[in-house]
Order: structure tokens, then sequence, then C-alpha cells
């Protein structure tokens, strides 16, 4: 299991939560909308983390992470369109693969001259 500063990423999202929720007790003005958010920006925040710290890189779990992140920030007054949000994504996969090929193409060919697969 992957760990954010010792902790699992499960405990680290329950703290937050538990922490927005005890400063809304304690009179902190935030709208449901507003709260609802800052736990969405915290699970693509964590699975941001997690994506880029799996082996072997999932590029799909950055680029979905990313997308909820930019959906959820729209709670907040920062929309953005359908279009923007397209374009990063692709954006960031295009430069993923490229970064990342490298690391991901085999070196060889996966079988052996000759040989059949099995039936």
């Amino acid at each position: 299991m992957k760990k954010i500063f010792g902790q699992e990423p499960a405990a680290i999202l329950y703290a937050i939560n538990a922490l927005v929720a005890l400063l809304v007790a304690f009179g902190l003005g935030l709208s449901q909308v507003q709260v609802a958010t800052i736990s969405t920006v915290a699970s693509a925040v964590i699975a941001i983390i997690v994506a880029i710290m799996t082996r072997p890189f999932v590029v799909s779990a950055l680029t979905g992470a990313v997308t909820a992140l930019m959906t959820a920030v729209a709670g907040f007054g920062l929309e953005f369109t359908a279009d923007q949000i397209g374009a990063t994504v692709t954006v960031l996969s295009m430069l993923l693969g490229l970064v990342l090929r490298a690391n991901v193409t085999p070196v060889s060919g996966p079988v052996q001259p000759g040989l059949e697969a099995p039936r």
C-alpha cells in the first residue's frame, strides 16, 4: 500500500474531512457546495499523488484525477469549460506519453522467433 507522510491515503482524506467539519462547527462560513468541493479537491490531489507514486505509472489514473480536480474547483468559482478540461487532459496525456515512452517501451520483442503462442 502506498503511503503519504507515513499514512495511508484514505486516513489523510478522513483527517481532512474531519478538520473541515470541525472548522465549520466552530463557525467557518462555508457552504455545502464548498465543503463538498474541499472534499473532492482533497480526493483528487491524493489521487494525483498516489498515481505519481504508483509503478508502473498509469497515465489514465493521473489524467482522471486532474479531470476531477479541474471540475471540482468550480465550487469556488473557477469554472472550466468542457473544452478546456478536455484540451488540458489531452495535452497532459501527450506530455506524459512523450516523457514516459522511453520507460515503458520494451527493449526487445515479446517472443522469440519460431515460437507459437499457446492455444
